[in-house]
């Protein structure tokens, strides 16, 4: 089993930045993909960003430009630096782990337990 736990989320003005982190705990191993992905109240959950094993990134277009994903392999660690943060990026933001690399949330096997992202003046 891998464990997921977000951490930074929180109220921000609209042009303003936060950082997500996601540390991971458990049977991780060096083959893991490491995701983001985020749920608006009654939406679907989308997918934001991948960075794979080999730390190659994907990102979903709306936020292409803005976000950037990345990892810490020492702390097993990945973070998602928002920038430029838009009333419709508000949403609960989950880290996802797979060996599998997918920008599907279907395919992700472990997730985080969510952490809120408001985006208003």
């Amino acid at each position: 089993q891998v464990q997921l736990v977000e951490s930074g989320g929180g109220l921000v003005q609209p042009g303003g930045s936060l950082r997500l982190s996601c540390v991971a705990s458990g049977h991780t191993n060096s083959a893991m993909n490491r995701a983001w992905f985020r749920q608006a109240p009654g939406k679907q959950r989308d997918f934001v960003a991948v960075i794979s094993s080999q730390g190659i990134e994907t990102y979903a277009d709306v936020v292409s430009g803005r976000f950037t994903v990345s990892q810490d392999n020492a702390m097993n660690t990945i973070y998602l630096q928002m920038n430029n943060l838009k009333p419709e990026d508000t949403a609960v933001y989950y880290c996802a782990a797979d060996e599998k690399f997918s920008i599907g949330a279907r395919y992700y096997k472990y997730w985080g337990q969510g952490i809120q992202v408001t985006v208003s003046s």
